[in-house]
């Protein structure tokens, strides 16, 4: 019973490990999507003049995970006509956060971005584009730096310190 309890401990503590490394992996991707997605609504809203709804369903049909659910997420806000367009953002950026590998960061420049979203003509509403994606390329290179130093070592320390809990208790 004692050698079960001890795997188990250490199952856990490398599973804890992976998944730490796994955020660290997946905020630089996830940053990636979110300065494709903005490039995209760029594209849709001022050379296509497409609906900020429609420019929103067509940008989260081309992305996957989390980040393709908040700008569903935000469709569907838009659709249902009850709220603001940055009401309607703040919202779709709330419910697929914690599905995210993002962090503070990059939440601050979405909701800086989603409180100009409707409210500007159409060159303002460029340029809060442009300053939206040139944020995230910031926070882009700052999140692949990070997985550099830390993924490897967040994988080791799980089973480390498993290993160190296993030593304690047995």
């Amino acid at each position: 019973m004692k050698w079960f309890g001890a795997a188990l401990i250490l199952l856990c503590s490398t599973l804890y490990g992976l998944e730490q490394a796994k955020k660290l992996r997946d905020r630089p991707q996830q940053i990636r999507q979110l300065r494709v997605a903005l490039q995209a609504l760029e594209a849709e809203m001022l050379y296509g003049q497409t609906p900020l709804a429609q420019a929103s369903e067509n940008i989260a049909k081309q992305l996957e995970g989390a980040i393709g659910d908040m700008f569903a997420c935000f469709a569907a806000n838009l659709r249902a006509r009850k709220q603001t367009a940055m009401d309607a953002w703040r919202e779709a950026l709330e419910a697929v956060w914690e599905e995210t590998a993002l962090k503070s960061g990059e939440r601050e420049v979405l909701h800086q971005f989603g409180a100009t979203l409707g409210t500007m003509d159409r060159s303002q509403q460029q340029k809060q584009l442009k300053l939206a994606q040139t944020h995230l390329e910031r926070e882009e290179l700052e999140a692949k730096e990070t997985q550099l130093r830390y993924e490897k070592m967040a994988k080791t320390l799980g089973v480390l310190a498993g290993l160190l809990l296993v030593i304690l208790f047995v």
